[in-house]
């Protein structure tokens, strides 16, 4: 149950922590290219810097259960209807400030080394910035039009990040695929809202914002609510990539590397988590839309984690994990847990981010190489990417006192503990193989001998300071971060203390101890087992087990079941044959055959009437006469 109503304190400052990072691109945009591209990227680099700042000081300011708003003016006044151009930051949003903030701006700083030959590197940090803005707008606006401007805004900037390099074709397909992808995923999110407007309309309520929401959803009848819900969560599995929308994210590893650490470890993808959360209080009211919601997040997870068993590109299993994780957060929102999920995105994006820019760091080694295949052997030559990359797959495999290990057992527990045996079942085997594939890339990339040829070889380096310091920081992340949402029979959670105004207490019933832990034993018991196989398979073989090509399942999640294949023949292509007919013969002969049909009549006409306007009187006193004698005949007619 909800506390109390919290304390509203007006904060002129919030407005700032958004508005820094648009002027900063602003900025670039206009003078970014006289600045030079260093220049340009420091220049980002601190916009999205002194955002953090801020954002941090407000979190050190806050208290518990208080709500900060900052008011700049009305935006829209129609009648009842109004929306005031406002930012707010409670709990929830406090958090995720910190993780947009924090998190991009070591992505900026490891951006600086990473895109330092690239002649665009301007314009990449004008298209970061944006991004970091649109990301803020999402998460500080206090009602659900903000928070759609600032959804549609990072769609849009993913665009541009995903085909930066769009002299490459491959990265322009790969940019309008999560573009359009995401636009479906966003027809459902909008119609949810007008469904949502309107409802409360008739009950005379007409309000977008969060806090009169909340007060007034109850008036929906339940039919309402679960249709709501099932809308808007079908904006979220478009924009946190759950099935069936999840094709657009393993290929927006198209991106630069840091795009690709941006958009799924701290950014994009969390938005539909972080959407539902906000309205805890409307799906809470629909247990069949969180029932859905659960089951679509155990699949998620595990088909997601199966395909990832199998991939060679470094970024793609990553990406596939990524897709799991984000399945692991909705199978807590599906349990009522939101403070669970808030808590996996949180600890998510450090190791994520790690992993992403360790990654990165690997492949500006060997001069563009992502076949793990083509690796091995890196751990001499990247110390500080190897060790940080071990920190960062140990608690993104869940190893016990790391971040991922409490996040993850925290959303195992719910499953349980709510009586989800079945997916339950589905999380703890997800983390055995979860276990597994990251271990197998970890074994593939940096044991064993080196597989790349002798021109990468002969420029192994490890990455310079601006780009290894954020990967330090973010391991650091990936272990202590954890400790802040400790079980109770540890330390306690204090994670639950920050979020128990906006969510309530705890989500779970705390059964016997020796239950929790036996649960927690089974599920580092199956991770262990993922650990051990990877080893035994690639620890010393490296890539060599892979020449060896398994039955139809080892080929169907080689192939990622053929999920893009069957969406092409579905829709891509009859899509595509409806578009050439019209574009060939509707459009020519029916629409423009239509349209020059009706002008060559009328220019038909005007010739006759045209001809008639001859200037002659004699003419005109013909056609007058004329035109008596037709009605004095048509009147005899009728007698």
């Amino acid at each position: 149950m909800v506390s109390a109503a919290p304390n509203i304190a007006s904060y002129d400052l919030l407005r700032w922590i958004v508005l820094i990072p648009l002027a900063g691109a602003v900025f670039n945009l206009f003078i970014g290219r006289k600045l030079g591209n260093k220049s340009a990227g420091a220049l980002a680099s601190a916009a999205v810097g002194a955002s953090f700042a801020l954002a941090f000081y407000v979190f050190w300011q806050m208290a518990p259960g208080t709500i900060l708003r900052d008011t700049l003016y009305t935006w829209i006044q129609s009648g009842a209807f109004h929306v005031d151009l406002s930012f707010q930051v409670d709990a929830l949003t406090a958090v995720m400030l910190l993780i947009v903030t924090g998190i991009g701006f070591l992505i900026h700083l490891y951006s600086l080394g990473y895109m330092d030959h690239d002649d665009g590197m301007a314009r990449f940090f004008i298209y970061l910035n944006l991004f970091i803005f649109f990301m803020l707008l999402l998460v500080m606006g206090d009602n659900l039009l903000i928070l759609f401007v600032g959804w549609e805004g990072v769609g849009l900037c993913s665009y541009l990040l995903i085909g930066f390099w769009h002299h490459d074709h491959n990265n322009t397909i790969a940019g309008n695929k999560a573009f359009i992808v995401n636009r479906i995923g966003d027809f459902g999110f909008i119609l949810g809202i007008f469904v949502l407007l309107t409802e409360l309309g008739r009950q005379g309520v007409w309000t977008l914002n969060f806090a009169e929401l909340q007060q007034h959803v109850k008036m929906l009848s339940p039919a309402t609510v679960t249709l709501i819900t099932f809308l808007l969560f079908i904006g979220a599995t478009g924009k946190s990539a759950q099935i069936p929308l999840f094709v657009w994210l393993p290929d927006a590893m198209a991106g630069p590397t840091p795009v690709s650490a941006l958009i799924h470890a701290a950014t994009m993808v969390t938005a539909g988590v972080y959407m539902t959360a906000r309205l805890h209080f409307l799906f809470a009211l629909a247990p069949a839309t969180l029932g859905l919601i659960a089951i679509i997040g155990a699949a998620t997870a595990i088909f997601a984690a199966t395909i990832a068993l199998t991939q060679n590109d470094i970024k793609k299993v990553l990406a596939y994990s990524t897709v799991s994780q984000l399945g692991y957060m909705f199978l807590a929102v599906g349990m009522g847990a939101f403070g669970a999920a808030i808590f996996h995105v949180f600890t998510h994006a450090f190791f994520k981010a790690c992993l992403f820019l360790g990654s990165g760091s690997v492949i500006h080694a060997l001069g563009g190489e992502q076949d793990m295949r083509k690796m091995g052997g890196l751990k001499a030559h990247l110390p500080v990417t190897y060790w940080t990359y071990v920190i960062a797959t140990l608690a993104l495999a869940g190893i016990p006192f790391t971040a991922g290990f409490f996040s993850k057992d925290l959303i195992l527990w719910q499953a349980f503990s709510h009586g989800a045996v079945v997916l339950w079942a589905v999380g703890v085997i997800t983390a055995g193989m979860t276990a597994f594939y990251m271990f197998r890339q970890l074994f593939m990339v940096f044991h064993g001998e080196c597989r790349a040829d002798a021109q990468a070889t002969a420029h192994l380096h490890e990455s310079p300071a601006v780009m290894t310091l954020p990967l330090i920081v973010l391991a650091i992340g990936s272990i202590f971060t954890g400790w802040l949402g400790a079980p109770e029979y540890l330390w306690g959670s204090r994670w639950d203390h920050w979020l128990q105004p906006l969510f309530g207490l705890a989500e779970a019933h705390h059964d016997a101890l020796s239950t929790e832990l036996t649960v927690t034993a089974i599920t580092f018991a199956i991770i262990l087992a993922g650990m051990v196989l990877a080893y035994v398979k690639y620890g010393r073989a490296g890539a060599k087990s892979e020449s060896a090509r398994g039955g139809l399942l080892y080929r169907l999640s080689l192939n990622k079941f053929y999920i893009d294949e069957c969406y092409d023949l579905i829709f891509v292509r009859p899509f595509t044959a409806l578009s050439s007919f019209f574009a060939r013969f509707v459009d020519p002969w029916v629409i423009d055959g239509t349209v020059n049909g009706v002008a060559a009549t009328a220019r038909g006409f005007s010739t006759i009437w045209r001809g008639l306007q001859s200037g002659n009187v004699q003419h005109y006193a013909a056609m007058f006469l004329t035109g008596v004698l037709a009605l004095l005949a048509y009147f005899l007619g009728q007698l």
